[in-house]
């Protein structure tokens, strides 16, 4: 597989280039697209080269079955690849995919897990409740808290896993301190970038060992399929995660790939235009006299918009505000709206708006909502490709009914 045309040389590519280019593999059939292979299994031309594709220990060279590898699926995740600057990836069904398969190829009974408490919830039911089933410890840690995570890091610990910035809050976590306290005991760092994208930072880049990704968000970036991905030192993807992936079956569809794959093409175009839509209405949501606060990396107010400008190349997509009001007010909000749809999801083309107590923390009860932050008069608005002005008179228009 080579990116450039009759084999030429794209190790100099730009990020831009790789992003429409990258991991291009054309089939006999010379096609300007790439190509969909929907195809589960592959054949042998004896079997002598069947038996040599599943000979343990050996790296096959060829495509042997599409819950292992697929045509459409490498491209997509060669084209990640060279946009994360990462030595291997390997795509999976959903984030969630990623971060549970990221998790266990590598924990056993025993160790230890410490993570950042602001996670997104199915996360933390991973980190809290499924892990100490296995025999695996889980402790939380107030992720902005660099004094915390000294404490909980004071011991030997098998693997750290954390989200910068946070859903929905937008905490920002120094990623280079952390690494370098969890290296100290041994630890792996896997960083979920979702809410930065590979283009707004580079986990790896600030030490981090692991980084994994909910595909479905800005990766696709218009709402049409899920997908995941973990990426990597070449030794853990290829010696512990792809085992793991492949008896354990969270493949990623050749379909949702190449979805994926047209994804990624227009991601710097999307970014570019919603972040700068983002700070926008983050600034005139903080100056709103119905808005207690408003929440954004790039905003002064902002408690960690130092570290945020360290660490990212821009602020995001993601907006949080708190209006002044409880459930009801929040609900009369989001109801009032005309043009940005409610929806859980977020990274869309179309601006999305979330009451995230009552949806996605809901399971996570009063108290511990409380402590993330999570008040009943949060909201999460993921900013789309609508005209600025549009979304702005929807806000107003939201803010004017509470």
């Amino acid at each position: 597989m080579a990116d450039g045309k009759d084999g030429a040389d794209s190790s100099a590519w730009r990020p831009r280039t790789h992003a429409v280019r990258g991991g291009l593999l054309r089939s006999q059939m010379h096609e300007t697209a790439e190509a969909l292979f929907l195809t589960s299994g592959y054949v042998y031309g004896s079997g002598a080269e069947a038996e040599r594709a599943f000979r343990p220990g050996v790296k096959a060279d060829r495509f042997v079955y599409s819950r292992y590898g697929n045509p459409t699926v490498s491209m997509f995740e060669e084209r990640l690849r060279l946009l994360e600057g990462a030595e291997a990836v390997r795509g999976t069904a959903s984030g969630m995919a990623a971060v549970f398969a990221a998790l266990m190829c590598q924990l056993k009974a025993g160790d230890r897990v410490v993570a950042s408490r602001a996670v997104f919830p199915s996360c933390t039911y991973v980190v809290a409740d499924l892990l100490p089933r296995y025999g695996i410890e889980a402790v939380q840690v107030d992720g902005a808290d660099l004094g915390q995570w000294e404490q909980a890091l004071d011991r030997p610990t098998r693997a750290v896993f954390l989200e910068t910035p946070s859903n929905p809050m937008l905490d920002i976590i120094d990623v280079r301190r952390v690494c370098s306290l969890a290296h100290t005991v041994g630890a792996r760092v896997i960083v979920d970038n979702v809410f930065a994208t590979p283009l707004l930072q580079k986990p790896l880049k600030l030490g981090a060992d692991i980084v994994v990704y909910s595909a479905t968000k800005h990766i696709d970036g218009q709402g049409r399929c899920l997908g995941g991905a973990v990426l990597g030192r070449s030794s853990f993807i290829e010696d512990e995660l792809s085992n793991f992936l492949r008896h354990t079956g969270p493949s990623l569809s050749p379909f949702n790939a190449w979805v994926l794959l047209k994804g990624l093409e227009t991601l710097d175009l999307r970014l570019a235009a919603q972040c700068k839509a983002a700070q926008a209405l983050a600034r005139f949501l903080e100056s709103h006299p119905y808005v207690k606060r408003a929440l954004y990396p790039e905003l002064p107010s902002h408690p960690q918009m130092a570290l945020a400008r360290e660490q990212m190349s821009a602020g995001g997509t993601m907006v949080t505000f708190e209006i002044k009001g409880d459930k009801a007010a929040a609900f009369r909000f989001i109801d009032a709206l005309r043009l940005i749809d409610i929806s859980n999801n977020l990274g869309d083309s179309k601006s999305l708006i979330c009451h995230p107590a009552s949806t996605i923390h809901q399971r996570l009860g009063a108290e511990q909502r409380q402590r993330l932050g999570v008040t009943d008069g949060v909201l999460r608005l993921s900013v789309g490709l609508e005209d600025e002005a549009d979304l702005r008179a929807d806000l107003e228009r939201g803010l004017a009914a509470i």
